[in-house]
């Protein structure tokens, strides 16, 4: 008797049911054909997996209370107080754009906005080389490395007041250092002429910052893939080409945060001036942060004082801004984002 199917083609005898054939094609090596999905779904850059979730707003929600009640608010109560005039007595009383309008017709004011920016300017273009040089340094394999670097960082630890309070000792025309050095100092009196004085605030703020804005650089110079330098070491590249190639570039994150920190520190900056200049000699070093606390503080009109706090904050916004859009930053994703 015959066979129901035929050994050459394999097809069924009549009236026996043909199988059922997987539409996604033969199963994976070593897998059972049932167990095997009939279309399987593609997951994309974007796609996460059915474990993984994005943070819910939960998470978000303790920074934003803190944010607003800390920051929000008050800048808020400033605004409102800007538009008022008060002598810190009493009840504000509703002012309109008077203080605006004596703010752009002060020339005091206007001079110790461009002393604010120019001060600024100088900080960013001094501490930016220095910080990266010193934060790449710092994450290299040189002897003694640790040592040094902890010693560098040590002006990050003091306080603003106790630096500027060292600097004016050393710095003093009587006993301080240029007292000793009148062949380098002259007079000594670096803080009696507009150039030492503006001299002294850049020098005496890049002593002590330029150790936070290396130490940013540091974590991302080791952030930096070893292979890349490896393979620019096969192809020939040096020291310095390795650096201006690669370093320079992976650092460009971390370059535009510490620029934005130095633009929004160098606006704000107050104790250093307070102690060192008092705003002397003159007017010369009446930045914008001292200006203010001589309205609301000296003069009693907290009104005029709120209203250049608030233009502090919308220049210094407008700044950031600008070096955001310029430098491209708003638009670079993570590599681990949403992780």
């Amino acid at each position: 008797m015959a066979s129901p199917t035929s050994p050459a083609s394999g097809a069924p005898a009549s009236g026996a049911p043909a199988p059922s054939t997987p539409a996604s094609g033969p199963p994976a090596s070593g897998a059972p054909a049932d167990t095997v999905p009939a279309h399987r779904p593609s997951r994309g850059p974007g796609r996460k997996g059915r474990g993984v979730a994005r943070p819910g707003l939960g998470w978000a929600l303790p920074a934003t209370l803190f944010f607003g009640l800390f920051a929000i608010i008050p800048l808020a109560l400033v605004a409102v107080l800007s538009f008022t005039s008060w002598s810190g007595l009493g009840a504000p009383v509703f002012a309109g754009l008077d203080n605006w309008t004596k703010l752009f017709h002060d020339p005091v004011m206007i001079k110790s906005l461009w002393l604010s920016v120019l001060l600024t300017g100088l900080g960013v273009a001094v501490q930016t080389p220095l910080s990266i040089l010193l934060g790449v340094w710092a994450a290299g394999p040189q002897r003694n490395r640790a040592v040094l670097s902890a010693v560098f960082f040590v002006p990050l630890l003091l306080s603003a007041t106790a630096v500027s309070v060292l600097w004016r000792t050393l710095l003093d025309p009587n006993f301080g250092v240029p007292a000793h050095a009148r062949w380098l100092f002259g007079d000594g009196n670096l803080l009696g002429s507009r150039t030492g004085a503006l001299g002294v605030l850049v020098l005496v703020s890049t002593w002590q910052f330029t150790p936070l804005h290396a130490l940013i650089h540091q974590g991302a110079t080791r952030a930096i893939p070893v292979v890349l330098y490896q393979a620019a070491a096969i192809d020939g590249a040096g020291t310095v080409r390795q650096f201006f190639h690669i370093t320079l570039p992976q650092l460009r994150n971390s370059i535009i945060t510490s620029v934005i920190l130095m633009v929004v520190g160098g606006l704000t900056t107050f104790d250093t001036v307070l102690i060192l200049t008092q705003g002397g000699p003159g007017t010369d070093t009446t930045i914008s942060a001292f200006y203010m606390y001589q309205k609301a503080f000296k003069s009693f009109d907290f009104g005029a004082g709120a209203a250049i706090a608030l233009l502090l904050v919308l220049v210094a916004t407008a700044i950031s801004l600008v070096v955001v859009r310029v430098s491209g930053f708003d638009k670079m994703a993570g590599t681990k984002e949403g992780l």
